[in-house]
This record gives structure tokens, C-alpha cells and sequence, in this order.
């Protein structure tokens, strides 16, 4: 966790120098606490404090990249038990699993669906980052094969799973430079392959069967000099996984260090619905990583949305920018839509205009990521601000007709929105999902 001013203060000289450009040693501390200055600054810490507060200041779950380059992925930092208390940084990697065991044909098919695992959601887009490929065949030279399509089929960074030791040094000096994630799931093999991590340049999973087995192992691989340590307590099943990764990163936020590594879980269930399930809890609480067998994409989006709703700052809004937007080969006689600028809202109103096949323009008002009634409630979607909109968007040169488009769900605002800006005000659908039908059947020119 970070630390306070005056825990910080205990380990400076305490001598109100000056040198460092402040009046006081705890002025300066009050500054680092606040991360805005950092220790370098003090010519006069002695290499005990400085190593005391280096540790201290640590963050509680160690960094781990995986991948390489443009394929460069982070997980860990995080520093919070509740996202309210913040937010959470590092969004969970989704990995999807293939077998070496899978015939030629089942093995491509999967492969290519993999590939194909992105989406755009509210504007962004989003997908699975990692291919698990599960030495299921206990054959090396099979591992090794598979490793190699897996990553350049998917053009995904790899996780390598293995009971062997050595088999995951033979897959990843077939991905050498490309970093993948080493994970032994035999605990005997635990050391063998932190030593094949550190030859190889990667970063290592382990398990065990209880966070007291896991504690002692992390410990263990930490003192051979590897800190690239992701963790998987061996718990399966959602009951169980749920209670390990919350006691995990509860012992992580209390400074306990050896469990203070991004943890991995496995999505177990028996029907591809509760898989969903199960890896959307992992998402929320609090895998770094997850691997499942789910392949198909309406499976996958709902755990995607999941994490993109989560790993969000709840105290900020996801907005667009307020302006006109259009959809289509728009003309004089398009139809205008109102609605606000939060994201998830307007691109709801984007998606049906787009089904409709109705050429329009939407006008995204600024209500600082608010919807349309949370906006309405606190007075920031009214008349003025949409007949202020109007004006500044220059809709009035581009359409021939004063006809406006109004969310349902705020028919009462047509009538000063009328006064105000001098145009009809039609009521359209109260959910989005209304608006295709709206704009083929009703709207009028």
C-alpha cells in the first residue's frame, strides 16, 4: 500500500536541510507521499531508508509482462480491494485454451475462431489477448509444434501449460523473444521451471493446493532471484476460486509478499453458460488472468463487456464528445436525433440508426457522461442545453426541415425545447431498441 507522509518522514535524515528544494524534511515527505517528487531528490538519505522505503513502497502485487514488443502485456500493480476506493488498473487477460491432443482439423478450426475473438463495444475495441496451449499429450515435441501455430495463427501471446519442466523449456525456446507465460501445473516441477523462467527470459505460474503451500513455493522461486511470479491458489470451481483470489488479494493489500503476485483462474464448469458465469466472477474479483474453454464470440462478449464495465473509473463517466455525428449518406430531408453524450448511451442510438438503414444525425449533447435520465434528474439535459447544442452543432445549415427526434423517456421536455430553439419536437422510442422500427415506420419528413 502507499505510504503515508509521516511514514515516510521516519526513515529522512530529519535535518530541514533544504537541499532538496523544501523548507522541511516532512514538507518533502508530505510531497513523495503525494508522488510528487521522488526519493532521488534528497542527497542525504542514508541506503538503509532508501532500501526501507524502496520496499515499502513496492506496490502490493508485483508487475508481470507478458509478450513482447507490440504484443506487450501488463498485469499486476493493482492497489485496491474495492473499485470505488479508486479504480482498478490493469484490466484481466481472457486466454483461451487448445489441446495438443486435437486433431489437425479441430485444431485449425479452433485456432482460427481464436484469431477472430475481437469486438467493438461502445466505441472500443476488445477481444481475447492470450492463447493457453495445454500440453494435454504429456509430448514434448507435440507442445512444441502447437506453441509455434498457436502464436502465429492467433497472433496472440502464448500461455505455455505443462506438468513437465522440461517440455516448457523446449516450447518457449521455440517462442524465444516472444516472452510467453510458463505454467507448471505439477508443484514438484515448481523450482525446475523457475529455473527454465530465468534462462529463458519469462514469466512463471505456479500452483499449489492451498495459499499456505503457495505462500512457502513463491517464496521459494522469489529467493532464486525470479519475480516475474503469477499464482494460481488450485482451487477450481466458482465457490472455492472466488474465496481464494479474494483471500489472495486481501494477504496481497496487508503487504503479505508472498502472495502479492497477479493470480490466475480457470473457468471449470460443466455447460458453457456457467463457464460464462464463473470467468465474469474472475473478471470482478480478481483474476489477472483467466482460462477458459469458451470459443464462441456470444459466449466471450458478455464476459468482455464484463471487464470493460469494470475496469472503468466509476468516478468518471465513459463519454463521447458532445457533437453532430452522422450515420449514413446523410441529406437535407435526415432525421435529427437528441440524446446524451454517455457512451454506452449513444452508441445504443448509434447501432439501432445504423439497422435501420435511415440516413441520420445524432446529436450528442454535453452531459458530462451522464444518460438521458440521469441527465434529465439533475437538470443537465433540458432545453437549454439541447437548444444550446443545436445551435453551436450547425444543423441548421445541413437539414431543410426544424424536426427533432426526443428519448421518450423525456416527452416532457418537447414543449420547451420547442420555445427555445424554434423547432417540432417528435417523441421517439423510450429504448433504443425502438428506434429502427421508429425511423422506418414513423419518422416523417
Amino acid at each position: 500500500m502507499a505510504l503515508t507522509g509521516l511514514e515516510i518522514y521516519k526513515h529522512l535524515p530529519k535535518t530541514n536541510c533544504k537541499d532538496c528544494g523544501f523548507p522541511t524534511c516532512l514538507a518533502f515527505a508530505m510531497k513523495m507521499a503525494a508522488k510528487q517528487v521522488s526519493l532521488d531528490k534528497c542527497p542525504h538519505v542514508t541506503p538503509e531508508a532508501k532500501a526501507a522505503l524502496e520496499s515499502a513502497a513496492r506496490p502490493p502485487i508485483q508487475l508481470v509482462t507478458i509478450g513482447a514488443d507490440a504484443q506487450e502485456l501488463k498485469i499486476g500493480n493493482e492497489t485496491q480491494l474495492y473499485r470505488h476506493e479508486e479504480k482498478f488498473y490493469r484490466p484481466t487477460l481472457l486466454a483461451v485454451r487448445v489441446w495438443d491432443t486435437l486433431e489437425p482439423t479441430a485444431l485449425s478450426a479452433r485456432l482460427e475462431a481464436i484469431a477472430g475473438l475481437t469486438f467493438e463495444r461502445v466505441g472500443t475495441k476488445v477481444g481475447v489477448e492470450l492463447v493457453a496451449v495445454d500440453n494435454a499429450s504429456g509430448d514434448a515435441a507435440r507442445f512444441e509444434s502447437l506453441a509455434r501455430q498457436a502464436v502465429e495463427v492467433t497472433g496472440r501471446p502464448a500461455v505455455l501449460m505443462s506438468a513437465k519442466a522440461d517440455n516448457l523449456q523446449r516450447a518457449a525456446r521455440a517462442l524465444s523473444g516472444k516472452r510467453p507465460l510458463l505454467y507448471i501445473s505439477d508443484p514438484q516441477q515448481a523450482l525446475a521451471a523457475a529455473a527454465v523462467a530465468k534462462a529463458e527470459n519469462c514469466p512463471l505460474a505456479v500452483r499449489a493446493e492451498s495459499l499456505e503451500a503457495l505462500a512457502e513455493l513463491t517464496s521459494k522461486i522469489a529467493a532464486t532471484g525470479l519475480e516475474q511470479i503469477v499464482i494460481d491458489p488450485g482451487a477450481r470451481g466458482l465457490k472455492g476460486t472466488l474465496e481464494a483470489l479474494t483471500r489472495i488479494r486481501r494477504a496481497a493489500l496487508k503487504n503479505f509478499r508472498p502472495l502479492g503476485y497477479p493470480a490466475i483462474a480457470f473457468t471449470t464448469a460443466a455447460t458453457p453458460l456457467l463457464q460464462v458465469v464463473e470467468a465474469s466472477t474472475y473478471v470482478a474479483k480478481y483474476a489477472a488472468i483467466v482460462v477458459t474453454d469458451l470459443i464462441e464470440r456470444w459466449q466471450l462478449l458478455p464476459v468482455l463487456a464484463t471487464r470493460q464495465d469494470i475496469f472503468t473509473d466509476p468516478q468518471k463517466p465513459v463519454a463521447v464528445q458532445p457533437k453532430l455525428y452522422t450515420v449514413g449518406e446523410v441529406g437535407a430531408e435526415s432525421p435529427v436525433l437528441v440524446t446524451t453524450n454517455f457512451s454506452l448511451t449513444y452508441y445504443s442510438v448509434e447501432g439501432e440508426v445504423e439497422a435501420s438503414r435511415v440516413p441520420a444525425y445524432i446529436l450528442s449533447v454535453d452531459t458530462e457522461g451522464t444518460s438521458v435520465l440521469t441527465a434529465w434528474a439533475s437538470d443537465k439535459f433540458n432545453a437549454s442545453t439541447i437548444t444550446k447544442a443545436l445551435k453551436a452543432s450547425g444543423i441548421e445549415e445541413r437539414v431543410a426541415h426544424r424536426k427533432l427526434i426526443l428519448p421518450g423517456l423525456v416527452a416532457v421536455l418537447s414543449a420547451g425545447v420547442e420555445d427555445e430553439s424554434g423547432w417540432l419536437v417528435q417523441i421517439g422510442p423510450k429504448e433504443a431498441s425502438g428506434i429502427s422500427s421508429y425511423l422506418k415506420n414513423q419518422w416523417k419528413n
